[in-house]
């Protein structure tokens, strides 16, 4: 944080960023979750981070950069060694004849200003960046895993004169597995063992890959490692086992869900990553657009009535939740969720966190919430009829209901709700808004080229109406994509966004639900009033350079090109 509390205060208000009711409430919702009041915006939708970024920078009279839309030459990255960089979230980013320069996220640090200045021979030029970009900017200083590990491996042996697999650090290994795979930003760690090697996948932006191959020899090691760290039963090999365990890596707080399986070759391992700090997002952040956004925010400006996620799991459902429940967080307001399992702790928020063995379900934790005096309530999922009815009547009987549903669009959730014995009146009279959504991957800025292609060739896989919507009348059509490069490991996209479709419950659907009216009418009715598609918002995406044409056909379920 570059100003404190006060100065920021005043400058949002001098550039008309919002009112003094509303910065008095941002401010309190600051203090009660113990966060700057920088964060409380990011959080509140307020302001990105790159414009509040900007504002700062203004403010102090100093440039602005956004790291992650540069291409950074390895030398000069590599000027401030990477334990300086990490602690003091400094980046040199460019040089030439007039000196070098670098980004930081504070610049009064005149010490490690002066230290790059000495260590290149030049003159420094101070940039400002967010501390989120210089953080997400860092992890290019890993270097090859497999490399790293065979030399832990080939160290040990030599130190120690013994064979190659004896005594090898698997603490250490394990350690360095989880923070290769945080720093790729991997949502999932796969260890699997094989015939003849271990092989350790991450899932990045939604895809695996393989990143590393381990000696058979270390399997067991490292499986009984992982169970001693997750509290469980270390003597049991031929029985499925759920534990979590919580390490600290880069002051960050990293929740590790695991679960182990056995299968024929050995026991397989896979771990969820959870963390918390710049994991969450805002509904900006996640690529809703503003006409969506305010559908959204008018369903949860209602004190009652309830607001569903759909998509298949790893849509970022729970993610778009998180983030509007952040937005609705305030100290009058007693909000408590139930979740299978809890994901992100929210402070101020009551998370309940289900349990077959008490018989605490989403069923019998949501009767009991209502016996909490709730404002809003979070049902993690509604996965029977017993939790559809009892969430409904709570939507009906002034409470906010939030929860997350499995089906393919929004316009399915209706009569899915219907499916669950749930009268369709009821359904007509509480659903506020229906979200659904997707996530596509993002191009890599570092290698984003455009490139032309005839409309013919959209026109396979799309309607006439639609390519001439998104891209105009045109024989050749300019799009773009990534080359692929050492950032992004080749595959041409880094991070994810989504693609969402909300479905307000108009007057009109209202009476095609209590008419019993299957999906396709009613998704006909919505479009005609004007929802957007998944596929018309990916591919509005697509005409902005965000993401590509393969890739919202991949999610989209479309044949691809």
């Amino acid at each position: 944080m570059i100003i404190p509390d006060e100065q920021l205060k005043s400058l949002v208000l001098r550039v008309n960023l919002l009112d003094q009711k509303k910065l008095d409430e941002i401010a309190e919702y600051a203090k009660n979750s113990n966060i700057s009041l920088r964060e409380a915006f990011i959080d509140k939708d307020v302001v990105s981070d790159e414009n509040l970024g900007m504002l700062e920078a203004d403010s102090n009279n100093l440039p602005f950069v956004v790291l992650s839309k540069l291409s950074i030459p390895d030398d000069v990255f590599r000027v401030v060694p990477e334990r300086i960089a990490r602690k003091f979230k400094v980046i040199p980013f460019a040089r030439d004849q007039e000196g070098i320069k670098v980004a930081i996220s504070d610049p009064k640090n005149i010490l490690i200003q002066e230290m790059i200045s000495r260590k290149a021979g030049q003159k420094v030029s101070v940039y400002l960046a967010t501390e989120r970009d210089v953080y997400n900017k860092l992890w290019i200083y890993r270097k090859d895993l497999q490399k790293t590990l065979d030399s832990v491996i080939s160290g040990q042996s030599k130190s120690t004169g013994k064979s190659a697999y004896t005594g090898v650090p698997v603490a250490k290994l394990v350690e360095l597995v989880i923070k290769y795979a945080y720093q790729d930003n991997a949502s999932d760690i796969h260890v699997e063992p094989e015939e003849k090697d271990t092989l350790v996948r991450f899932r990045i932006d939604g895809i695996l890959h393989d990143v590393l191959f381990l000696p058979k020899q270390l399997h067991d090691q490292i499986v009984t490692r992982i169970k001693v760290l997750s509290n469980l039963r270390t003597d049991e090999h031929l029985t499925p086992q759920d534990g979590k365990m919580r390490i600290t890596l880069d002051e960050d707080e990293l929740d590790v869900r695991v679960s182990i399986l056995p299968i024929v070759p050995g026991e397989k391992i896979v771990m969820r990553l959870l963390a918390s700090h710049f994991r969450q997002f805002s509904l900006v952040d996640l690529g809703m657009n503003e006409a969506d956004l305010q559908k959204v925010s008018n369903a949860f400006a209602k004190s009652y009535g309830m607001i569903l996620s759909t998509g298949p799991t790893g849509s970022g459902k729970t993610t778009s939740i998180y983030a509007i429940l952040k937005i609705l967080n305030t100290r009058e307001k007693n909000i408590t969720t139930i979740e299978d399992p809890v994901e992100y702790r929210i402070r101020g928020v009551n998370q309940i966190q289900t349990n077959q063995k008490t018989n605490l379900t989403f069923a019998s934790g949501l009767r009991s919430i209502l016996r909490q005096d709730p404002n809003i309530i979070f049902v993690g999922e509604i996965r029977d009829s017993e939790t559809a009815g009892i969430a409904v009547n709570a939507a009906l009987t002034g409470h906010l209901v939030l929860s997350t549903l499995h089906t393919n669009d929004a316009a399915t959730a209706l009569p899915r709700l219907t499916d669950m014995k749930v009268e369709p009146f009821l359904v007509s009279s509480t659903v506020n808004v229906i979200v659904a959504q997707r996530l596509i991957r993002k191009i890599c800025e570092m290698c984003k080229t455009s490139v032309d292609i005839p409309a013919a060739q959209l026109l396979k896989n799309l309607s006439e109406e639609i390519v001439v919507k998104h891209f105009g009348n045109k024989s050749e059509l300019r799009i773009y994509k990534g080359k692929g490069c050492e950032i992004c490991t080749l595959t041409g996209y880094v991070g994810r966004i989504g693609i969402f479709e909300v479905l307000e419950v108009s007057t009109e659907i209202k009476k095609l639900i209590n008419a019993k009216n299957d999906s396709d009418v009613i998704l006909k009715q919505a479009l005609r009033e004007g929802m957007t598609s998944m596929l018309d918002d990916g591919l509005a995406k697509v005409a902005k350079g965000l993401t590509t044409i393969e890739e919202v056909l991949r999610v989209t379920k479309i044949e691809t090109l």
